[in-house]
């Protein structure tokens, strides 16, 4: 994977995933706790899925149709993305580039790119 420079809207939503690394997500929620539109979330969602970071399941049609709603889809970030996006928000930060007021730097491991 080739290093990319990683957008501030990057690097809320990896930091939204992280929080919680166990926890599916689904994309209204990260809205919400990034404070970012859908249309700036689903492709960044997407991106991260096409590299790994992050993995996607739709939820049992049974738990939609019984609360009367539309099906939703749960994000997650895998071990090998919450790992790159340490390493990925960790070269940000180091590189002065702070994008978050308050942001502790996550510990560094060795990886591959950043999307």
């Amino acid at each position: 994977m080739t290093k990319r420079r990683m957008t501030l809207q990057t690097q809320l939503v990896l930091r939204a995933l992280l929080e919680h690394p166990a926890k599916e997500r689904y994309g209204l929620e990260l809205c919400d706790l990034v404070g970012l539109p859908s249309g700036t979330i689903y492709p960044i969602l997407a991106r991260l899925e096409e590299f790994g970071w992050v993995e996607s399941a739709w939820e049992d049609p049974a738990v939609h149709e019984a609360a009367r709603r539309p099906r939703r889809r749960f994000y997650r970030i895998t071990h090998e993305g919450a790992e790159q996006a340490r390493e990925a928000l960790a070269r940000t930060y180091r590189s002065g580039k702070r994008p978050v007021a308050g942001w502790v730097a996550a510990q560094p491991t060795t990886g591959g790119g950043t999307p």
